[in-house]
Order: structure tokens, then sequence, then C-alpha cells
């Protein structure tokens, strides 16, 4: 099928489960933040299957290809999977600063990193129980944690980001053999510290990475719209991408008006194309969507262009979040009938 659509990870929880606006006014959680939820904990887990089955039906209402859990057990996209780890006190947090430059509570590292059991593969088979199209499932890559974290251990950044790596790879492994179809690596500290991820950043991704056949994406991006509001016109770190063994790379192009054509630097991945914006909840229509895609497409064959949001949408009113998500299959449907019509021999 050419342009597929998908969601980059989160779909917005609902009120009754989390509290959005506690949620929404902090920074996102490095360590666990349990006092969010709105439900008693011997009833958090049924509510959040609840709730995981909405975001389910949500998406393929909407008409996606490849749907995602929508990330409603999580508080943050990295937090469940950092602090479930050895090697953390969670107890006595350390602080990192966040990419808006703020001091935030963050994992600290007294011992050396390992995944003690899988984190996500029963929400995987929860997921894969509940769909019958294409599923993706996210996980935390090694060098944002490690940018999430304070090393009071390792000699290293980079022998910790190897150690993340390995707990990764683990995961990734469990995740494929629990019938995973996508599995995605959030990477967006890459893009917020350029300069650490070339010196090691893409080794601890490729390690993550070894001996992996499924299909896997790296997610890279300017920050979550609702947090971060400026962008750039161009990414600081993405053509270095081309040389990870990730078959898929999901980047940003809505919100930061991208120049696309750095993606002529992508050259055998598929690409993710962000074309929903959401720093604004007004739902844009499925020509300004296509047009967005129409931009990258002079760097990268239709083929190899997935349609996604720029980021997650976790923090957009679900509304919102459904109509955009409509809008874009409905310019995904455009795509194909303008380059099904091409394809006609003269």
């Amino acid at each position: 099928m050419l342009f597929p659509t998908t969601i980059v990870g989160s779909f917005p929880q609902p009120e009754w489960l989390i509290d959005r606006a506690k949620l929404a006014g902090r920074f996102p959680p490095r360590v666990r933040a349990r006092e969010l939820w709105r439900i008693a904990p011997e009833f958090l887990e049924e509510a959040q299957n609840d709730a995981t089955v909405m975001a389910i039906r949500a998406q393929e209402e909407a008409g996606l290809d490849i749907v995602s859990d929508g990330e409603i057990r999580r508080e943050s996209y990295s937090n469940r999977f950092a602090t479930a780890l050895d090697g953390v006190d969670l107890d006595n947090p350390g602080s990192a600063l966040d990419r808006s430059g703020h001091p935030n509570p963050v994992p600290r590292i007294v011992g050396r990193i390992v995944r003690r059991h899988a984190v996500e593969v029963d929400d995987l088979r929860f997921l894969r129980a509940h769909t019958d199209r294409q599923v993706k499932i996210t996980v935390p890559g090694p060098f944002t944690m490690l940018q999430q974290a304070q090393n009071d251990f390792y000699a290293s950044e980079e022998e910790a980001a190897m150690d993340y790596a390995a707990a990764v790879n683990a995961e990734i492994r469990d995740l494929f053999a629990a019938g995973a179809d996508v599995v995605q690596i959030d990477e967006p500290y890459m893009q917020a510290r350029p300069e650490k991820a070339r010196q090691y950043g893409l080794n601890a991704l490729n390690r993550a990475l070894e001996g992996i056949t499924g299909t896997t994406a790296v997610h890279i991006c300017f920050g979550y719209a609702a947090i971060i509001h400026q962008r750039p016109s161009g990414y600081s770190f993405l053509p270095e991408l081309a040389q990870c063994s990730c078959k898929q790379v999901s980047i940003e192009t809505a919100q930061s008006n991208l120049d696309c054509s750095v993606l002529r630097q992508l050259e055998g991945k598929r690409v993710m194309v962000g074309c929903i914006d959401l720093s604004d909840p007004v739902v844009e229509s499925p020509e300004k969507i296509a047009g967005r895609i129409r931009r990258a497409l002079p760097y990268i064959a239709p083929e190899n262009v997935i349609l996604a949001p720029d980021c997650g949408m976790k923090y957009l009113p679900r509304d919102s979040a459904i109509g955009k998500l409509r809008a874009m299959v409905a310019a995904a449907k455009m795509l194909r009938e303008e380059y099904a019509q091409r394809a006609l021999p003269a």
C-alpha cells in the first residue's frame, strides 16, 4: 500500500483515568508519578485496559493502517521502562536538565543497568488481542534514557549508554516474539544533544538494534509541542540516522515547516513524515495535510512515505486527536488516488 498511516505512539488518555491538568502542568515525568492517576491502585490495571481498548478503537475508526496501544499505561513515553531496570535508585532520585533547560527529577544510576524482566510484552499482547490491524509498540531509546538519568556509577556515559542499549535490545527481541509488527525506539534527545549523540548515541542505537530482524523505527523530534513551543527549521541530528540499522525513521515536518531536502540523506529508509501539527488543536483539512506530504516527495520515493503525526498526541484534546487522524487518513487516500493516476499508462 502506498502512503500507509500510523500514530507516533501516544494517544490522549481520558480525563477519568489521569489528571490531565496536572500532566500538562509539569514537565514529562522521568521517575514514577503515580499521583497523576485518578483510579485507586487496586482498580488501575482494569481501568487502563478499558482506556487502551478505547484508544485502539479510536485509531481503527479513524482508519489508521498501523495502530499502537496509545501508551495509555504510561505517565510518559520513557519513565515506565526506565524505572523498571535494575541499577537505578528510585527512592532517592537524581536531577538532570530537561531539553527545555529546566531541572527535573530523574532515575539515579547507582549500579549496572540490567533489564530484570520484560516490561511492555503484556502491553503488546493486549494490543495484539484487540485488533486485527498491524500493531506498533514504542520503547525509549538508550541515549535518551541516559540523558534523563543522573549517572553516579559508570566511569563514562558511553559505557552506561551501552548497558541501556542491551536492555532495550532484550526488550525488542521479546516484543517481536510476542507478535509486534513494528517496534519504534524513541530518541528525541539525539536532536537535543547532537554532539553526544555523534560521540556514542548512534553506536548505542545500533547496539539496541543488534540482531533484530523485525521492522524497527526510530523517532526523533523537537519535543512535545505542549512543552517546547519553538521549532527550528532543520534537525541538528538526522542525516546520521542513515547509518543506523533501523528500517524506518520518524520525523516531524508540520509544526517546524521542515526543509524536507534533508530527506535525500536518508536513502534506504522508509520515513514517517510527520504531517499533523500538534501545537494547534484545530483539525487541519486533508488538503493541507496532503500538501505537507507533497513537500517531501521531491526528496523521497512515494513508496517510502508513511503518514504520521509530528510526535505523540498525548497532550491534545481527544476530539482534536481523532479529527486530525481522520483528516490524515483522508489525505492518504487523496495521495493514493493521485499517484495511482500518475502510474497509469499514457
